[in-house]
């Protein structure tokens, strides 16, 4: 039986998508259904059926679920093992975009260098979903914004960077009072629905701030070059660069007990990738300002 047959199988058993799975896998949904064909013929029973526009498992596949996944953590331990005690296999990390150009091309270029025969796989995303896809086990690890709640037990959590919140303008903007600027412009919100959206809000609230009007985004490089157009002004955090170039933005700073955005990295405790997964982090934590 081929691993790889196992992987798509859980692939599109994780993500509900035949789609899905192939942008994970990096292959088309049509070899992704040639190999669960495949998977299906040798066991010889229906694994997955259609519900609705969701892909589930069968009754078969779902008694299968487990042991497909021993049999691929067994067949990477086979792999660490033959190579003589280096690091080998697959890792699958997911990061928030900010984190996708400011942390993470020294701490990739690094891992990869001391540790070639690990295939890497990054997947962005927002903080909230990755960070269930890591307590999921669908991802071995992420770099996102810390969670407003404690870590649970199974995760491990070390924090990497901490982010003063500023106020964005224009360079067209003569204002110079940061709280003043928030009541008198219109205001591009960082995305509510989202961890560091959270903070931006509860400073709004907690100082009285009601703009006069509002544009809700998630993308801080997005928000950042509408106020470069003088479309508004935005309270964000000051993430780690690169910023996008040609910004014509001042940056105004808030008191220094004004609350910040922290970024970390989230790991599962119980991944068969301990090892590749604590070197990971090893190198992220090296290149952590």
């Amino acid at each position: 039986m081929d691993i790889r047959f196992l992987e798509s199988f859980l692939s599109v058993v994780e993500r509900g998508s035949i789609a899905d799975a192939a942008r994970q896998l990096g292959i088309t949904p049509a070899a992704v259904s040639q190999r669960i064909k495949a998977l299906e013929d040798q066991i010889r029973q229906p694994l997955l059926m259609r519900v609705g526009r969701t892909v589930v498992p069968t009754p078969s596949g779902c008694a299968i679920l487990d042991k497909s996944r021993e049999i691929i953590s067994a067949a990477m331990e086979l792999k660490r093992i033959a190579s003589h005690d280096t690091l080998a296999g697959n890792l699958h990390i997911g990061a928030i975009s900010s984190a996708l150009t400011g942390l993470f091309p020294q701490a990739i270029k690094s891992f990869l260098a001391e540790n070639p025969n690990v295939e890497l796989q990054v997947t962005p995303g927002q903080s909230l979903k990755l960070y269930d896809d890591v307590f999921m086990g669908r991802l071995d690890g992420a770099v996102i914004v810390e969670p407003p709640f404690p870590v649970p037990k199974s995760c491990g959590w070390v924090r990497l960077r901490s982010e003063p919140m500023i106020v964005l303008t224009s360079d067209k903007c003569a204002m110079t009072d940061p709280i003043e600027v928030l009541k008198n412009h219109l205001f591009l919100r960082y995305d509510r629905s989202q961890w560091g959206g959270r903070i931006v809000d509860n400073f709004m609230r907690q100082n009285g701030i009601v703009p006069k009007s509002q544009l809700d985004m998630d993308a801080l490089e997005a928000i950042s070059i509408m106020v470069s157009h003088n479309i508004g002004v935005a309270l964000l955090p000051d993430w780690a660069p690169p910023w996008p170039s040609g910004l014509s933005v001042r940056k105004l700073a808030l008191p220094d007990d004004c609350p910040q955005r922290h970024i970390g990295f989230l790991w599962t405790l119980s991944s068969s990738n301990s090892d590749a997964i604590r070197k990971f982090r090893e190198n992220l934590e090296s290149c952590a300002f």
